[in-house]
């Protein structure tokens, strides 16, 4: 972690440290529970109601994400079990928002295949038709979840390229903070969208919710950003609709199956993609991990959660 977050924990908890940032393996997470009073995971560390049901009394009190997404936790499951879960909103919000809008930007104008061109030494010079991509200025762009990074991306999009803003929103929005249009359904966002901006949060109920026919939906010369969590997309329709021209491209940050990404993805020329950036400045990560201590000392000191999921 941090050195500031490390430290800071260090003063305060009987720390532990786990020697690898790859995720837990199933026995470590039973271990977890069963030898700790609180735990700070990650997104890859996935506590499944298996995980739960081999502890019935955990040891451990509280799982204390280091991140806002906690759809790698079954939260029921830990509810049940007695273990509360709190996430680190807000600190995330900007950063990720901008990455939303690189991709953005990446996809559209054809960025990562015009670096990949440089590199491998192809490229011949600049002439009038080269590499057109998507202009972004002045075209809408339909945002799917319009909550704190949801609206991040809208004033980005309308204050710095002047775009029309529509979005999808499970809940009534009366001010998204810039001119938008709330549209009823999903599919009327893809279908009025030049670029669509993923930012909800992944629940059981959010899974797969760009399916093929929400990308179906989508004009053909639009792209597709996720910045959210990768199995709101599904993975296997978002590659044929690539491949077959279906949408213009998409920008990923995020995967079905981190770190998986499957090979047909990464050969595909229409596609740019990160290893899960969004969060990823020194800044930003040291606040998600000081958020995250902030729901460890309340917990240890009797005190409501700042944050509970």
């Amino acid at each position: 972690m941090p050195p500031a977050v490390k430290a800071a924990a260090e003063a305060e908890f009987d720390l532990t440290l786990r020697g690898k940032t790859t995720p837990m393996l199933p026995a470590e997470l039973v271990a977890s529970l069963r030898e700790y009073d609180m735990v700070m995971p990650t997104l890859g560390d996935r506590y499944s109601s298996e995980v739960f049901a081999a502890v019935p009394r955990p040891r451990c009190r509280l799982l204390a994400n280091f991140g806002m997404g906690y759809n790698h936790i079954d939260v029921l499951a830990a509810q049940a079990a007695g273990v509360a879960v709190t996430n680190t909103p807000g600190a995330v919000t900007d950063a990720t928002a901008d990455i939303g809008v690189m991709l953005m930007l990446m996809s559209a104008r054809r960025a990562s295949e015009g670096e990949r061109m440089v590199r491998a030494g192809r490229w011949a010079g600049w002439h009038p038709t080269e590499m057109l991509g998507l202009h972004l200025t002045g075209k809408t762009v339909g945002i799917l979840g319009m909550g704190r990074i949801g609206r991040a991306v809208a004033r980005r999009c309308q204050r710095g390229f002047d775009m029309q803003v529509v979005f999808f929103n499970r809940s009534p929005v009366p001010d998204p903070g810039v001119p938008a249009e709330q549209l009823p359904t999903l599919h009327e966002v893809m279908a009025r969208a030049d670029v669509v901006v993923v930012t909800m949060a992944a629940t059981p109920e959010t899974r797969h919710l760009i399916d093929a026919a929400a990308l179906a939906a989508m004009q053909p010369h639009a792209h597709l950003v996720n910045i959210a969590r990768g199995d709101l997309v599904d993975e296997a329709a978002l590659i044929a609709a690539l491949e077959a021209g279906q949408i213009a491209g998409a920008g990923l940050d995020v995967y079905e199956h981190e770190p998986q990404v499957p090979e047909a993805l990464r050969r595909l020329e229409n596609v740019s993609l990160l290893p899960h950036l969004g969060t990823a400045t020194h800044e930003v990560r040291e606040a998600m991990g000081m958020v995250a201590l902030d729901n460890l000392r309340a917990f240890a000191a009797g005190q409501p959660l700042p944050n509970r999921v």
